[in-house]
């Protein structure tokens, strides 16, 4: 069946028909929705193109996938199979060739979004969490240093720092002398650096 079609020897007998002529008339019929046809393509080209499709994808699980996906296009597409550009075996061959590395780039890109998903779900996690952990400990610090603070002294440097008032209005806010102010704060910040740890 690899190279001609076995024809029965009557009186009337007829040469054997060539494999390739064969299987470009049983496409024909194919696109004619012969599924007759389209079994005897099937045993035809099942083989090689299962040959085909292994060697480019390795895997045997995935090659039959491939293999019967070509045969389901050989099927629906056998209409625009065109035999004065190349013999049916070409162009159905040529269909496994491109079904199988279309497999080969999407199974390759597949690995590349995942590794880039992978990198990018490690490293935003990591970095979002370890400054969400150092704000909070430093929030808790500067509390804490707060914390010890006279209440003026406290009070005139959230306004200052953390309200964006000026001291005048700070002094205004808290009825209290600019002058008891500037030197609350100056103490305050003093007390805050010495908790704290760091250099002003």
């Amino acid at each position: 069946m690899d190279e001609e079609a076995a024809v029965p020897h009557d009186a009337g007998a007829r040469p054997a028909v060539p494999a390739a002529h064969r299987l470009g008339a049983l496409l024909r019929e194919v696109a004619r929705g012969d599924e007759r046809a389209f079994g005897e393509v099937y045993d035809l080209v099942s083989p090689t193109v299962y040959g085909l499709v292994r060697r480019i994808l390795r895997d045997p699980a995935q090659s039959e996938e491939v293999a019967q996906e070509v045969l389901v296009e050989v099927w629906r597409s056998a209409c625009r199979y065109d035999e004065r550009r190349g013999t049916p075996h070409a162009w159905v061959m040529t269909l496994a060739h491109r079904r199988a590395v279309d497999r080969v780039r999407s199974e390759q890109a597949a690995t590349e979004r995942e590794a880039r998903a992978a990198a990018s779900d490690t490293r935003r996690p990591y970095d979002e969490v370890a400054e969400e952990v150092t704000d909070r400990l430093e929030g808790q610090r500067v509390r804490r240093c707060l914390d010890t603070l006279t209440e003026l002294q406290c009070e005139s440097v959230r306004l200052a720092y953390y309200g964006g008032y000026t001291y005048r209005e700070v002094a205004r806010l808290l009825s209290t002398p600019l002058g008891t102010i500037k030197t609350r704060m100056r103490d305050g910040l003093i007390r805050l650096r010495d908790c704290l740890g760091v250099e002003w």
